[in-house]
């Protein structure tokens, strides 16, 4: 597809803890001639579903091989550490890697933080998706170490958590298939990006022929100014300045409204 064409509706993909519903009213006050239809997908999942034509663009987390794909990073998150309430880790405002030692840290197998060695001791089993792991954790089976949004995603009221030091960190980023960089993609770019509705990378908001008839006018109308422009002050029509036609002697500038050129707003001396 070139970056002229269009399909009927716009598809993105987006993962757990990611919350697009800014971007989409964004997107629904500008274009609302084409329904944004949305998709949620596991972390992944997300690459396979803009590789294979299933979403034009996609809310995934990094790293994402950008062979095929184009990726803009948007923000990095904060890692916590989720535990029960009543848990001593509660008592503190903030924990490092090393406070988890002597803990069972749960690492389930959709687990999105890049480890080289996941932290605590290692649980019997993994559990298969991060919600699984959360009931785990309310459960007092262990600890979940996770990017804050999904802390949030899962919350409840029995666990609480407390951000931690020395994990890695979760970045979010747009990506989409780089042969597919259509007007609609460069669009939801834009949204995202912040730029106006009439930057020159959005969509355009009138249709060229209007804006080259604009330009013709206001290019007709500046021509026009300049051919019936007045001569300079001092200048004649034919060129000639005042003081060429006196002889040369320059014209006497007003001192401040005296006769005799006296120093202005003085009284004359009397004799």
């Amino acid at each position: 597809m070139t970056g002229s064409e269009a399909s009927p509706s716009f598809r993105l993909a987006y993962v757990p803890g990611v919350t697009p519903a800014k971007w989409v009213r964004i997107w629904n006050e500008r274009l609302p001639d084409v329904p944004l239809a949305l998709l949620q997908v596991s972390a992944a999942e997300a690459a396979g579903e803009l590789r294979g034509e299933r979403a034009d663009a996609g809310f995934l987390r990094l790293p994402v091989d950008r062979t095929d794909l184009s990726a803009i990073p948007l923000y990095t998150e904060e890692t916590v550490v989720v535990v029960p309430k009543d848990h001593l880790v509660a008592a503190f405002e903030e924990v490092s890697v090393d406070d988890l030692a002597d803990e069972i840290v749960l690492h389930p197998l959709d687990d999105v933080l890049e480890w080289e060695r996941p932290p605590g001791r290692p649980a019997f089993e993994r559990p298969a998706t991060t919600e699984d792991a959360i009931e785990l954790v309310a459960a007092g089976i262990g600890l979940l170490v996770v990017p804050q949004s999904l802390a949030r995603l899962y919350h409840r009221r029995d666990l609480t958590y407390r951000p931690i030091t020395g994990t890695p960190q979760s970045r979010v980023a747009l990506s989409w298939r780089e042969d597919r960089t259509t007007d609609q993609v460069e669009d939801f770019i834009g949204i995202v990006r912040g730029r106006t509705v009439n930057s020159s990378r959005g969509r355009r908001t009138e249709p060229a022929e209007a804006k080259e008839k604009a330009s013709g006018a206001r290019g007709g109308a500046a021509r026009g100014k300049t051919a019936g422009a007045k001569p300079a002050a001092g200048k004649s029509a034919g060129g000639k300045s005042a003081a060429g036609r006196t002889g040369g002697r320059p014209a006497r500038r007003a001192t401040g409204g005296t006769k005799g050129g006296g120093r202005r707003g003085g009284p004359r001396r009397r004799s």
